[in-house]
């Protein structure tokens, strides 16, 4: 029960609380303390909860309903041993009592044991008429378990008994994405519309799934019985507005990312879409206000700066995409995507100590891609720091063995510091493994291309 403030359902509250502040004890039958406890648990007041569970024990020391609440309190402050022994004593009192045995698979959830946990929940199943929720708990429990396929069933009996029960259908939907089975989804959507055929949620799901399919026209149509449904449903207009980028349809989608902005307080993702779309419209003035906005919006969306920045870089105006990529990192300094960007503009602008610092934050965070050790590497090389150069390389070839774009690049470097066996061993390798890319010697080691040693070895085999 909830307490409420305009009926006298709340006296009790107030009487247990006006107690409280008097030390006077007061009697209340065990239901008012239920309803007490149950109200202080909502409310997240924790500490009033325990001392209402005391004072009803020790006015009601044989309530089981009482003592569950205390098994709650139990599990939620990780006194799984407790728990689990209070449950004991409880079952041998109660054998029956379907609420002792969902408390019991609580305590083994979160033990992590999960089979043990929907091994006790069917249990409870033939001992309530009240099986839904059950439902609900055992198919969360395969869901920690990843079984998927078994959870969906505990799911789809939630709904067949509550078709408005929309936590079940999103964790069906969730299901049927996690095992690809979007085919089947729709088959499942289609049914269930049948059934509920103003569903706003269930034609937005429809239309996610024939938009990962691919099938744009149908998810479009999709979303447009979700508008009809509920014409402010803002996830709708979201989705549809992706759709018609999708078709490229771009006026159509920023009217429908605009709606959004009427019905609900702006979103950045909104916003960042609108000023995409214009950005493909060839409407540069009201993209870059969009873009704007979308960084004034949500100052932590990488999204809005990487959009922005890459605006900038394609007009060619790389001052400016330094500027906003400088910003970015200032905000979020570990987004490796921004450390790239910071690179290959920086790179652009011959800024070449800045670009290798870049390169190298970005394989600190992770990033090893290719391109990336190879770019540091060349600026290493243009910055004269051979054995700097050198360790990248080496560092590259772990991740990537027998490339011949790195082989060649350490064959240079090798004969360039006179390493000769060392240079000779990664300069075969590289003509082993690619010789198109021998010109990769003439380009970055021109002095080393004319020794006699690299000429004859490239000789024989051309």
């Amino acid at each position: 029960m909830e307490f409420s403030h305009d009926d006298n359902k709340n006296l009790p509250l107030t009487k247990f609380e006006s107690m409280l502040k008097t030390n006077h004890v007061l009697f209340f039958d065990s239901e008012e303390f239920e309803n007490i406890i149950h109200h202080y648990l909502n409310q997240g007041k924790i500490a009033l909860a325990k001392k209402a569970i005391k004072l009803g024990l020790d006015q009601h020391p044989t309530s089981i309903n009482l003592k569950l609440f205390k098994v709650e309190i139990f599990v939620f402050e990780d006194k799984l041993q407790e728990a689990d022994n209070l449950l004991n004593e409880l079952h041998s009192l109660d054998p029956m009592n379907e609420e002792i045995y969902i408390q019991k698979a609580n305590v083994y959830s979160k033990k992590d044991n999960h089979p043990k946990a929907i091994e006790v929940l069917k249990k409870a199943l033939q001992l309530t008429d009240d099986v839904v929720d059950l439902y609900s708990l055992i198919g969360m429990e395969y869901l920690f378990l990843d079984n998927f396929e078994e959870a969906k069933v505990y799911f789809m009996k939630c709904l067949e008994s509550d078709l408005n029960d929309y936590s079940a259908l999103y964790n069906i939907i969730y299901c049927f994405e996690f095992l690809n089975q979007n085919e089947d989804a729709i088959s499942y959507l289609n049914i269930y519309l049948d059934k509920n055929p103003y569903c706003e949620v269930a034609w937005h799901q429809l239309g996610k799934q024939y938009f990962i399919l691919k099938d744009y026209k149908k998810a479009l149509t999709s979303f447009d019985f979700a508008v009809i449904s509920d014409d402010t449903f803002v996830g709708a207009y979201l989705e549809r507005g992706k759709t018609l980028e999708a078709l490229k349809r771009y006026e159509d989608a920023i009217e429908n990312y605009t709606i959004t902005l009427k019905l609900d307080d702006p979103t950045s993702y909104a916003l960042l879409r609108i000023g995409s779309c214009y950005e493909k419209l060839n409407n540069d003035e009201l993209a870059l206000q969009y873009f704007d906005r979308t960084v004034h919006e949500d100052p932590l969306l990488d999204k809005g700066w990487i959009a922005i920045t890459k605006f900038h870089n394609k007009k060619g105006d790389y001052q400016k995409a330094l500027y906003y990529i400088n910003k970015a990192i200032n905000i979020d300094s570990e987004n490796v995507i921004y450390w790239k960007l910071y690179s290959q503009i920086n790179h652009r602008l011959d800024h070449f100590e800045e670009a290798e610092r870049g390169y190298k934050k970005t394989l600190e965070l992770g990033n090893y891609e290719l391109n990336t050790w190879l770019s540091r590497g060349d600026l290493l090389i243009k910055l004269g720091e051979p054995e700097a150069a050198i360790y990248n390389f080496e560092q590259a070839i772990e991740f990537y063995p027998d490339n011949a774009e790195i082989e060649y690049r350490l064959a240079g470097l090798y004969l360039y510091l006179n390493e000769t066996d060392k240079g000779t061993f990664y300069l075969k390798n590289g003509i082993k493994h690619n010789l198109d890319y021998a010109f990769i010697i003439e380009e970055l080691f021109p002095k080393v291309s004319n020794k006699v040693l690299v000429k004859k070895l490239l000789k024989a085999h051309l």
